[in-house]
C-alpha cells in the first residue's frame, strides 16, 4: 500500500469503504467545511469510488434504483434531477427512479465537481487496533497507518444461508449452488436450465428476469407469499411522521422491534411483479408461495430439493437470494474496538451516540449497523444522506468531542 504524500500521523479522518454511504459523508464534511479537504482519506480494496455498488447493479442487470432521484450522495437533493436535465427519459416512474447508468455517471459528477477523485487509497484494511486517543489502521499487506477518527461505511452484512445449506452431504460443483452476491448474469449461459430462487425480495426478482431472459425455466419460492411495495419501507421513516416515535422509544429491543415490521422482509416492486406475473403465462417462471426447503441432494448433475409440503423438486442451479444479516460481534474490522469500548449490542446491533459514533471513542458507524439510531432506511441512500447529518457536526465541532456515554454493557 502506498500513501502518497501523506504520513500516518496526518489522517484526522480515515473513512473505510468508498460506496455511496462514503461519498455522501465526505461530500457533506466538505460542503459544511473545506478546510478538512486534505485531511481525510477513503480506503477500499477497489482503489476508486463506488466500484463494489456498480459491480452489483452490471451483474443483476438491475435497470435503475428503488429510491427517488432526490436520495443520492450530493449535498443538494436536486442535483442529480439538475444532471438529468436533457436525460428525462433516465428518470422512471413513480416518483423520478434514476436509471442505473444516470446514477452511476451523475456520481462520477459528484466526485469530479467536489475534486474526490484522488482521496481514494487502494488498501484493504484487516484490522483497526484502538490506542490511546487514536487507532492504527492494519492494512492486508502489513503495513499500517494511523487515524485520529475513522468511519465506517462498508455496508456490512454477511450473507444469510438457510440452515440447510450446511448439512448437504452430496460434494457439487459451487456455481450450482450460490448466494445472489455471487450470481453475475453476464457471463452465464442458461438456455434450457432449471433453475430454483429462494427469497421474496426484490434481488429474486431481478435473478428471475434475468434467468428467464437467457432461456430458463425459474422456480422462484419464498417462505410467505410475495409482497409488493414501492419501497424497502414506509416513505414516513424519512422524516418525522415516523422517525418521531422511534427516537422517543427509550427501549432498545422494542426500537428493534420496529426496524424489523418496517422492513418487513424483502418485497418486489410492483413493475418487477407485473414482469413475473407476465412470464408466467407462458410457464417460464412458478411460483412457490409459503414453501421452505428441508434439505437438498446432488446427484446425476442436478439437485433434488425435498420440501416441508412433501413436494420434490428438480433443478440445476440454486440461487439464494436470501439477504444479509447485520452482526456487529462478527465484523472482524470491530473486534478490538467491542472488546476495548464494550457498548450494548441488540440482537447485533449496536448502540451508538447522538452523532453514531462508539461510545468512548472516535468511530462513527454508517449503514445497516447504524439502525437503532437512523431507523429502518439505515442501509438505504436516504439512511446515508440521515448518518451524515449525525456525523458531521461531530467532526467539525470541538464541543462535540468524545465523552464517554454510560450504557448498559450486557449483550442481548
Amino acid at each position: 500500500m502506498e500513501i502518497t504524500s501523506v504520513t500516518p500521523s496526518q489522517i484526522d479522518l480515515a473513512v473505510v469503504g468508498a460506496g455511496p454511504h462514503a461519498l455522501t459523508l465526505v461530500t457533506h464534511l466538505l460542503q459544511k467545511c473545506q478546510k478538512k479537504r486534505g485531511k481525510f482519506w477513503v480506503f477500499d480494496p477497489s482503489g476508486s469510488w463506488l466500484t463494489q455498488w456498480q459491480r452489483q447493479f452490471a451483474a443483476l442487470e438491475i435497470p435503475h434504483l428503488r429510491s427517488p432521484a432526490v436520495h443520492h450522495p450530493d449535498p443538494n437533493p436536486f442535483e442529480l434531477r439538475r444532471f438529468a436535465e436533457s436525460r428525462p427519459n433516465e428518470l422512471f416512474a413513480p416518483y423520478d427512479l434514476p436509471g442505473s447508468r444516470l446514477f452511476e455517471e451523475f456520481c462520477g459528477d459528484v466526485v469530479e465537481r467536489w475534486k474526490l477523485g484522488d482521496r481514494v487509497i487502494k488498501a484493504k484494511i484487516t484490522r483497526i487496533e484502538p490506542l490511546r486517543g487514536s487507532f492504527r489502521l492494519w492494512f492486508e499487506d502489513g503495513e499500517s497507518a494511523i487515524a485520529r477518527r475513522v468511519a465506517i461505511a462498508t455496508g456490512g452484512g454477511k450473507p444469510q444461508l438457510p440452515e440447510w445449506t450446511n448439512q448437504i452431504q452430496t460434494p457439487y460443483p459451487p456455481d450450482k449452488l450460490c448466494h445472489s452476491h455471487q450470481v453475475d448474469l453476464r457471463g452465464l449461459k442458461l438456455q434450457g436450465e432449471r433453475i430454483l430462487i429462494v427469497g421474496g425480495g426484490l434481488t429474486s426478482g431481478h435473478l428471475a428476469v434475468g434467468a428467464i431472459g437467457r432461456g430458463a425455466q425459474v422456480i422462484l419460492m419464498s417462505r410467505r407469499q410475495l409482497q409488493e411495495k414501492l419501497f424497502d419501507a414506509e416513505p414516513g421513516w424519512l422524516g418525522p411522521k415516523y422517525l418521531k416515535n422511534f427516537e422517543n422509544e427509550p427501549d432498545w429491543e422494542k426500537k428493534w422491534e420496529m426496524i424489523q415490521q418496517a422492513r418487513n422482509g424483502g418485497s418486489m416492486t410492483p413493475k418487477i411483479m407485473v414482469q413475473l406475473r407476465r412470464m408466467s403465462r407462458d410457464l417460464s417462471i412458478e411460483f412457490h408461495p409459503k414453501c421452505q426447503i428441508l434439505n437438498v441432494k446432488w446427484d446425476r448433475n442436478q439437485w433434488t430439493v425435498y420440501c416441508q409440503d412433501g413436494r420434490q423438486l428438480f433443478v440445476d442451479r440454486i440461487w439464494l437470494a436470501t439477504g444479509t444479516k447485520l452482526d456487529v460481534t462478527a465484523e472482524p474490522l470491530l473486534t478490538e474496538i467491542l472488546a476495548t469500548y464494550p457498548t450494548k449490542i441488540v440482537k447485533g446491533l449496536p448502540v451508538l451516540d447522538e452523532y453514531l459514533r462508539w461510545p468512548g471513542c472516535e468511530l462513527f458507524i454508517m449503514g445497516g449497523l447504524a439502525a437503532l439510531q437512523v431507523g429502518p432506511v439505515g442501509r438505504n441512500l436516504s439512511g446515508a444522506r440521515m448518518a451524515t447529518s449525525r456525523i458531521v457536526p461531530a467532526l467539525i465541532k470541538s464541543r462535540a468531542a468524545v465523552s464517554p456515554v454510560k450504557l448498559g454493557l450486557k449483550h442481548v
